[in-house]
């Protein structure tokens, strides 16, 4: 496993907060930045991250596609199960009802879960499949843009 495997974790990890910030996400990466947004008022989508291969290159491109609709949250945000491993137990602690799965969407209002898309519904699936569940989501919970 040596030093080139953690190089390739580490540029994997790189590649996937990237993709991630880049479809407009703001990365929560201590339980305190966690705390603080996901308490506050309004709606908020948490995609929590992973390196897993199959379902991350699922999730990310949903999280990016899946947020150019007429309606969506308020705030969007994402934590990185695995790698900020705080700010990740801290998330969870809102999506009360639901285990632990990454990756995943969590859909809250004025801190509390509303929805939640979970592996099981994104792993094995195409992208498309999981926007469209997110989107109906953003349509019984969001306000327009």
């Amino acid at each position: 496993m040596g030093m080139d495997f953690n190089l390739f974790m580490n540029d994997v990890v790189k590649q996937a907060r990237k993709e991630i910030v880049a479809a407009g996400y703001t990365e929560l990466t201590t339980a305190e930045e966690v705390e603080e947004v996901l308490n506050a008022k309004g709606t908020a989508l948490v995609m929590v991250n992973s390196v897993c291969g199959c379902a991350g290159g699922i999730a990310r491109p949903a999280a990016f596609h899946a947020v150019h609709y007429d309606k969506r949250p308020d705030r969007l945000l994402t934590v990185f199960a695995g790698q900020d491993k705080d700010a990740t137990a801290r998330a969870r602690e809102f999506f009360v009802g639901y285990p632990p799965s990454s990756p995943s969407f969590a859909l809250l209002k004025d801190g509390e879960i509303l929805t939640m898309v979970e592996r099981h519904e994104i792993e094995g699936h195409d992208p498309s499949s999981v926007v469209a569940k997110l989107q109906s989501a953003f349509d019984e919970y969001c306000e327009e843009v």
